[in-house]
């Protein structure tokens, strides 16, 4: 029962994460095609404005589980402003306070820092990067849900069949293999700042992969082949 209660779960996260790969593309299309703002903007607006900002404190919470990196500036009036990112590098884990930054400010919100090296990077309301996000947290929810439904199920069918609670786990695995995969792929992607199809063009061959290894142990499995070998008898 654990297993599908896995599958339902990671069943509804794809479906969300693949219904919101579009809002994701939308918004970044519009980031990208926004206009820089002519001055100050006094309320939230859709046009780029470039502020800058002074580190009053920056905690990466390493090795704090579900802890966003945060930080905090400081407009030159004194008015704080609280930014986190989704990871570390490669600027927020080089921000000390009393450094001046320049934050990108974009729908009333900071999007990006960047530092005097020309270094930058996303906050966590930044959009860039969320589409490939999405696309691979739907890859990788619906494989190990798909898989999990199946493996889980399986057995219900044939209850006290050894060989079948074998081949079972041999589908429940493998499928755990598969969304594996999608975030490998996600990570290949990321890492080498490639295009969005470069996910699925890399997961789809591993993909493939796995299913044949799964296919071919779940047969083996209800052939007995996987079974333990009898303990030969000793004199």
């Amino acid at each position: 029962m654990a297993w599908l209660l896995i599958a339902a779960v990671s069943l509804v996260l794809g479906v969300v994460m693949a219904f919101e790969i579009g809002d994701a593309l939308k918004r970044e299309r519009e980031f990208r095609s926004a206009p820089t703002c002519a001055s100050v903007p006094v309320e939230a607006s859709g046009c780029l404005w470039e502020q800058e900002f002074t580190v009053r404190r920056a905690d990466a919470h390493r090795g704090e589980r579900n802890e966003p990196a945060e930080a905090e500036l400081s407009l030159p009036s004194g008015e704080p402003w609280e930014v986190t990112f989704r990871q570390t590098d490669p600027v927020m884990s080089d921000l000390e306070p009393g450094d001046n930054v320049v934050g990108l400010i974009w729908h009333g919100q900071v999007v990006e820092i960047r530092l005097a090296d020309g270094r930058r990077q996303q906050t966590s309301d930044g959009p860039l990067g969320w589409p490939e996000d999405r696309l691979g947290g739907a890859l990788a929810c619906v494989s190990v849900g798909l898989t999990a439904f199946v493996g889980g199920l399986w057995p219900l069918f044939a209850p006290g069949n050894p060989r079948h609670a074998k081949a079972a786990r041999v589908v429940r695995w493998h499928g755990v293999g598969i969304g594996a995969a999608a975030i490998l792929a996600l990570w290949v992607q990321g890492t080498n700042d490639w295009p969005m199809w470069a996910i699925p063009a890399l997961w789809g061959p591993l993909a493939l992969f796995i299913l044949a290894s799964m296919v071919a142990f779940a047969l083996a499995a209800l052939r007995g082949e996987l079974e333990d070998a009898p303990t030969p008898a000793t004199m």
